[in-house]
């Protein structure tokens, strides 16, 4: 995105001009920033103080909690500030900055859950060698691999993007600086740049689900291989939470890629990807708290604690 015609802003367009959604719209989002902030700050600090909440699972956990308090925080309070002072400007700089990390964060999180998928294989299929496999040292180095293989794949597009002229317009069709609603008003030639997005997003989309697929049929045939039912129903509950997580996220993203029509394509993906930034943030936290009796657990603990040092 080089500015080589003195671009120092871009509009960015949002969602409605309407008023009364606008309201509706601020309110629903700075409830779910709230809520997504507040929840998964509190995975954090359980899985932190916890001594029960020390193994592997929760390390990773821990990170994903992480990733979804910073996807979010690149876009919703910029988006929030816009719908309360009309403001729809946002330098170059800023735009580059939020562009990059939000595809940061959100390709981190691809491959974070498919190390969790990983380590829930290992947990079913390998449960006497667990600790061995999943000690300390490789749950870190996993996390690192996560974090620099996103690095990887989104730098050369990136890199690319920056070299963009914009000559003609610098009106963004969105409520955030998205790749594709850029690559559309830019004057150079965007052929190349195009292909390496497509080819990055599908890449990760691919690896990281083929990981996913199958971890999941190894434990479900493993699970399957088990006596009683009450031990399948709970290496079922084990694995539960993060299936879910996995559905809406993987979900979400081939959703957004059914296009209805080409004239409804921008203002579906607009709001498809607003789900996905303020909800799915909010929805994870809830999902792995209320089905997960060591996370309640310890939740009761940190009320105990606070109670009895309220009485002191």
């Amino acid at each position: 995105m080089k500015n080589q015609t003195t671009l120092k802003t871009f509009i960015l367009l949002g969602l409605t001009d309407d008023i009364q959604l606008k309201i509706l719209l601020f309110i629903f989002l700075f409830l779910s920033y709230l809520l997504s902030v507040s929840g998964n700050l509190t995975i954090i600090t359980f899985t932190l103080t916890d001594s029960h909440l020390k193994t592997p699972m929760y390390l990773f956990l821990q990170n994903l909690s992480f990733l979804e308090i910073s996807f979010t925080t690149a876009c919703v309070p910029r988006f929030l500030y816009s719908l309360s002072s009309g403001d729809k400007s946002i330098t170059y700089n800023g735009c580059a900055s939020q562009l990059l990390f939000t595809d940061l964060f959100a390709v981190t999180e691809f491959f974070l859950l498919a190390t969790m998928s990983y380590d829930r294989y290992v947990a079913i299929c390998k449960p006497l060698h667990y600790m061995t496999i999943m000690n300390s040292r490789v749950c870190k180095n996993f996390i690192l691999f996560c974090w620099v293989a996103a690095l990887i794949i989104i730098l050369p597009p990136v890199s690319l993007g920056l070299g963009l002229e914009f000559c003609d317009s610098n009106i963004i069709d969105h409520f955030c600086c998205d790749a594709s609603p850029i690559l559309k008003i830019a004057c150079s030639d965007t052929g190349l740049i195009e292909q390496m997005v497509i080819a990055c997003a599908v890449l990760t989309f691919i690896i990281t689900l083929v990981c996913v697929v199958l971890s999941y049929i190894f434990i479900i045939r493993t699970i399957l291989r088990f006596p009683s039912s009450q031990q399948r129903k709970k290496a079922f509950s084990t694995c539960s939470s993060h299936m879910i997580v996995v559905s809406i996220t993987y979900g979400s993203c081939i959703f957004i890629y059914v296009k209805p029509s080409a004239k409804d394509e921008v203002a579906i993906n607009k709001w498809i990807s607003l789900l996905i930034t303020s909800t799915s943030p909010v929805l994870n936290p809830f999902i792995y708290t209320l089905r997960n009796k060591q996370v309640k657990q310890a939740f009761h603990d940190l009320i105990k604690k606070i109670a009895f040092l309220s009485k002191m």
